[in-house]
């Protein structure tokens, strides 16, 4: 506030009440500038007034950050699935957890990981790795409804682990032939092409790291010349397009699953690729073109969620299998083996998709 008596030949009003301000004036810079005044009153009003201002807006980005922080607690939620559409007869008390592995100390002057591995320690390796998205962004394409995630209901007698038969998730579909790529660097295992209706149409699959991650692609319109057995493929290569070969009561999507197995002593295991495929980066194509560049900035996806084992279903696959064998049947063409035999690349794989 400035008492000026150099300015007395101004003839402007006072800005609260509009009376001259006479000889003796005040002036206050307030936020739009510089404001004459005729008295000390006029210039405690005005503050006040600029005081209320300045609350009615700090009130009102308070309530946009509450909005926006309610909105984004709702996105968060966990997505169960559509009410009704989960099995009626999952009710049972769920088993009891496995009690935790006690840590044991390794000798002196031994060291390394832990053996064998868990497969918490098989997802904690995996997300230190460098893995994509195996369809473009910028949506990132997830499981959109409960049939289509991992341990859904399928026909036949599938992996133990794969719980009702389903041993991977379904994405895609919206564009027909789009690309589908590698989603990890890694070596061609296992190529189909041509007819093969019963076991996923045409397929390929890919071990990684060493042999210990294997990583399959199903339903494929069409397989690229170079993808044969033995080729090394980069992450982000093209594998193949989206199609329907060997999908009979769906539309067309990419059926895609993940199995490891730790050594060659060891059996092949499915494990549920969806948390992955949720957090994987995208790439995202540059003007619609085949070029593209990979971001890790893209929203995460919500999982929906593995399905829960029906209560009966294996005993009745087992009385079922057992009444084959002894009338004498030939040997399901599914290829699967025994209990406890590690699968073949082919038969493994066939496994995994079935009848979509």
């Amino acid at each position: 506030m400035i008492d000026s008596e150099e300015t007395i030949d101004r003839d402007d009003a006072c800005a609260s009440c509009g009376t001259s301000p006479g000889r003796r004036r005040y002036l206050l810079a307030g936020a739009a500038g510089l404001f004459s005044y005729c008295s000390e009153t006029c210039v405690r009003a005005a503050q006040s007034a600029e005081r209320k201002l300045r609350w009615r807006a700090r009130r009102r980005v308070m309530k946009v950050l509450i909005i926006g922080v309610a909105v984004a607690g709702a996105c968060l939620v966990p997505h169960q699935g559509p009410p009704g559409t989960r099995p009626a007869a999952v009710v049972s008390a769920p088993p009891a957890a496995p009690a935790p592995r006690a840590a044991s100390a390794p000798p002196p002057g031994w060291f390394g990981p832990e053996w064998p591995p868990t497969e918490i320690d098989l997802l904690a390796a995996l997300g230190h790795d460098a893995w994509i998205h195996p369809l473009a962004g910028p949506v990132r394409r997830m499981p959109r409804s409960d049939s289509r995630v991992f341990g859904a209901v399928r026909p036949g007698d599938r992996a133990v682990e794969c719980r009702n038969g389903h041993c991977g998730v379904d994405l895609g579909g919206e564009i027909w032939g789009e690309y589908v790529r590698a989603v990890h660097d890694g070596v061609v295992d296992y190529v189909q092409r041509g007819p093969n209706p019963q076991h996923g149409g045409e397929f390929v699959r890919i071990s990684h790291r060493g042999g210990t991650v294997i990583t399959q692609y199903f339903h494929l319109a069409a397989i690229p010349r170079r993808i044969e057995r033995g080729v090394v493929v980069k992450s982000g290569d093209i594998v193949g397009l989206v199609g329907d070969t060997g999908v009979k009561e769906s539309p067309p999507h990419l059926h895609f699953s993940i199995s490891i197995r730790p050594s060659p002593e060891r059996p092949e295991k499915y494990m549920d690729p969806e948390p992955l495929v949720a957090l994987w980066p995208l790439r995202v194509p540059i003007d619609g073109g085949e070029a593209g560049m990979v971001t890790t900035l893209s929203e995460p996806g919500m999982p929906l969620g593995s399905m829960a084992l029906i209560p009966g279903r294996k005993r009745k696959l087992a009385a079922l299998k057992r009444a084959a064998a002894a009338a004498g049947a030939p040997r399901d063409s599914s290829g699967s083996s025994p209990a406890g035999d590690a699968p073949a690349p082919e038969s493994a794989a066939a496994d995994s998709a079935g009848d979509e």
